[in-house]
């Protein structure tokens, strides 16, 4: 069994002070005591973190790679999390930028069940990036959610999810509105011949997110949506193992620590059983560059320990103008996320949705 991961931080520090704060990074993510407190010669040996290599950064921070204990984090995710960056996330003079762990330590996470393979087999969209957008605003009743949903489907969008911030609401309880919703999605695809797939929000203690696991797959739901920072990264591994869908990640929260987005939203929340990532593509309504967003792409989708790849979905801000160019960016491998831009449309929702389908489509198959 492998026993250490490497954790990779970018710390703030001078010259003559950075071997110290990197020591004291490796107990503090560690034993969390003086070394000089830990007494038993195992614990020293086997337990206490190790810096492995301290490097100087373009951006005048250092690049320090320590080695944890394997055992510290009982394959779990949650307390991986911990022993990556619990303590040190207080400190602002950190931030936590990647992870090494081998195919060994990954599978005990288990990645994506689904990947890009299931995506497209889902939706039958095999040669080209899938379309996606979003049932909102909040405040809807089931019914009107269920109207717009059916809209997106008979438009040919491949996936229909939940917004993230739709919960269970008195307007529209989970449990009303996800078979409504699957129903109209349903009653549009026999129409069009089409195999639109919706993804309803999973939101709660993890009690409730088996029960709302229930209500999706009693009627039919073939995918879940999940935001692991608001309902917990333990929580995306149980969906993902149980399931039995394609699992889509909602970013929310994601921004809150020191933690790189590429590491958090594309290589953790793939480990943990993400089988898309939505991110905010540069340009948009958040302020993530150009260069983040594909390397946030290039985790998601790249060999890496053995793991399936996820899809890349940007998002936050997308038009359908801005298809071409998203599209030419992250290629073929991916799927495009347009929600208000679709919505404001109004009566002309349809039309919208279609030039969106359309111009997907003609980003073309991979070359």
């Amino acid at each position: 069994m492998t026993d250490r991961l490497i954790a990779v931080y970018a710390v703030r520090a001078d010259v003559a002070g950075v071997d110290a704060r990197a020591e004291a990074l490796a107990l503090e993510q560690s034993v969390e005591l003086p070394l000089a407190a830990v007494f038993d010669a195992r614990v020293r040996r086997e337990v206490v973190a190790r810096v492995e290599s301290i490097a100087a950064r373009a951006d005048g921070r250092h690049t320090v790679r320590v080695a944890l204990a394997r055992e510290t984090t009982g394959d779990e995710p949650g307390q991986l999390l911990n022993m990556l960056f619990g303590n040190s996330s207080l400190h602002d003079d950190v931030e936590l930028v990647d992870i090494e762990i081998d195919a060994a330590l990954a599978s005990a996470y288990g990645g994506p069940r689904h990947g890009v393979r299931g995506w497209r087999e889902a939706t039958g969209a095999l040669d080209r990036p899938l379309t996606c957008s979003a049932l909102k605003p909040q405040g809807l009743g089931p019914d009107a959610l269920a109207d717009l949903a059916g809209v997106y489907a008979r438009a040919g969008i491949d996936v229909v999810k939940d917004d993230h911030g739709l919960a269970n609401p008195p307007s529209a309880p989970y449990a009303a509105r996800v078979p409504a919703v699957q129903a109209a999605i349903d009653d549009a695809n026999r129409a069009t011949g089409g195999r639109t797939v919706y993804a309803p929000n999973l939101t709660g203690s993890l009690d409730a997110i088996r029960a709302q696991l229930r209500v999706a797959r009693d009627c039919g739901a073939r995918a879940a949506l999940i935001a692991p920072m608001v309902s917990g990264v333990a929580s995306l591994a149980v969906v993902a193992r149980e399931a039995g869908v394609p699992i889509l990640a909602h970013p929310a929260l994601a921004g809150l620590g020191r933690m790189a987005p590429p590491l958090l939203c594309g290589r953790l929340f793939r480990l943990f059983g993400a089988d898309a990532t939505i991110y905010p593509y540069a340009g948009g309504r958040f302020g993530y560059s150009a260069s983040t967003c594909a390397a946030i792409a290039s985790a998601a989708r790249d060999p890496w320990a053995g793991l399936a790849p996820a899809l890349p979905v940007p998002a936050g801000g997308m038009s359908v103008e801005r298809v071409p160019e998203v599209a030419r960016a992250v290629g073929p491998d991916a799927m495009l996320l347009i929600g208000g831009s679709l919505l404001a449309a109004g009566a002309g929702l349809e039309a919208r949705c279609r030039a969106f389908v359309t111009a997907v489509h003609a980003a073309g198959a991979p070359r």
